[in-house]
């Protein structure tokens, strides 16, 4: 599998704006550039691995893109937090 430059700046993109949504959804903040882009795409890896199992599809592009990434992440930040907290949300 190749992925083009473009791609790649494609994905951090995606993951930053992800990350960011999510960050502030969950936590009220974000989590610095870095940390950012990291949910973002760990949240793209879970919605993408979920949502078809559960046969959610929410369209094409890259703002269905970034919103697919975004509930990823956040499912992904609460789950997190429900553990790292002791069950508190």
């Amino acid at each position: 599998m190749y992925i083009s430059n473009e791609g790649i700046l494609v994905i951090l993109f995606v993951g930053l704006i992800a990350g960011w949504l999510a960050g502030k959804i969950v936590r009220g903040t974000g989590f610095g550039i870095i940390g950012d882009i990291l949910v973002g795409i760990a949240g793209a890896l879970v919605a993408s691995y979920l949502f078809p199992k559960l046969g959610i599809r929410l369209g094409t592009g890259l703002v269905s893109e970034i919103v697919y990434s975004a509930i990823g992440a956040i499912l992904l930040l609460v789950v997190v937090r429900l553990i790292r907290g002791g069950g508190r949300f």
